[in-house]
């Protein structure tokens, strides 16, 4: 997609299986720039708000698939930060299937890292991406990082993450995830490999000089 001044903001989505390492890609980027100078929204954070179902309805429901998302509002808050507008980012309260009040104000930023396991599976939110990357790992690698990840910080026992990794989360890698691989730029092998992550750097960097050439 080519850069006009209107859209002065670097989309680069990050996709991939579950635990298969975007988070740490992300995290690492972030980390060599500012935090005004990089803007990280997540896929996961506009799961439809489930909080008119009962506690044992909302556990069953299939989170690994895209309508389980409002992508429809991740496209409509894309659009306003290429824009240059701020939007409101929502919370969503992972163990409790549900958004939360407290939203998060976030504004336009030059880059954008946006990070999701279907975000390459809708061609409206492809097309708002400079760069598509996409993070591969083993199917045991990801389901320990998902255990350990789901235990750890959203208070799931190892028992509910097993049994939905086998009944939603393969199935859906297999019929959702895998097939959007076709549509990446750049598919990684290892996210913390240094080797990749210099060279996002430096396309970002590219970024933000052409951005100060414009000044």
């Amino acid at each position: 997609m080519a850069l006009t001044m209107k859209s002065k903001s670097l989309v680069i989505g990050i996709a991939g299986g579950s635990g298969s390492g975007k988070t740490t890609l992300v995290d690492m980027l972030c980390s060599r720039f500012s935090p005004e100078t990089v803007l990280r929204i997540s896929h996961d954070v506009y799961y439809h708000d489930l909080s008119h179902l009962p506690m044992a309805e909302r556990s069953r429901t299939n989170f690994d698939h895209p309508d389980a998302l409002d992508t429809e509002a991740l496209i409509h808050d894309l659009e306003r930060l290429r824009s240059g507008e701020a939007v409101m980012v929502p919370e969503y309260d992972y163990s409790r299937h549900c958004r939360v009040p407290a939203i998060r104000p976030s504004k336009p930023a030059p880059v954008i890292l946006l990070e999701g396991i279907l975000i390459f599976t809708d061609l409206r939110l492809r097309s708002l991406m400079d760069l598509k990357v996409y993070v591969d790992a083993d199917s045991d690698v990801r389901l320990l990082r998902r255990l350990e990840r789901d235990m750890r910080e959203r208070g799931r026992t190892f028992s509910s993450v097993r049994v939905q990794y086998e009944t939603t989360v393969q199935p859906m890698h297999r019929e959702f995830v895998t097939p959007s691989r076709r549509y990446a730029d750049m598919v990684v092998l290892d996210s913390r490999n240094p080797v990749i992550v210099d060279l996002l750097v430096a396309r970002i960097q590219d970024h933000l000089r052409d951005l100060d050439a414009w000044k």
